[in-house]
């Protein structure tokens, strides 16, 4: 089996691809059955005729809100909670960080931080969470 994004050879079992870190499954620029770059847009690979143009599916429940994502980020991005909502563990460890090391000095770099990714997430320009899947509405 091959990463849909990077063509790398994956293990059917893995979460992730080692390579590029994309969700097993996702992306849609190589083949996952023979590793060869898809034309975009095509519907089954020219090397090997297998099916690619297909959507992963997602089970909802596990999906996050945008709406709670962006709100959190408004409101409290100051401290990371939108990017610990989201599973980005490492930039909400740092906001959270910069605003409680440096006496609060700091948090009004974070909350700058947050309230743009706040806003980035509401108009759609971060729509995944930290394991590639989409926010939903």
């Amino acid at each position: 089996m091959f990463c849909k994004n990077c063509g790398a050879e994956i293990d059917p079992q893995a979460a992730v691809c080692v390579k590029c870190g994309f969700q097993n499954g996702t992306g849609s620029n190589y083949c996952s059955n023979c590793g060869t770059q898809v034309v975009p847009g095509a519907n089954v690979c020219m090397n090997c005729g297998h099916f690619v143009n297909q959507a992963p599916k997602y089970d909802p429940s596990i999906q996050k809100s945008k709406l709670a994502a962006g709100i959190l980020g408004i409101l409290v991005g100051a401290f990371g909670v939108h990017n610990f909502y989201l599973g980005f563990t490492g930039k909400a460890v740092a906001q959270l960080l910069i605003s409680v090391l440096t006496c609060g000095v700091g948090a009004a770099v974070s909350g700058v931080w947050g309230l743009i990714e706040g806003i980035l997430i509401l108009t759609g320009s971060i729509d995944k969470d930290a394991k590639g899947i989409p926010l939903k509405d």
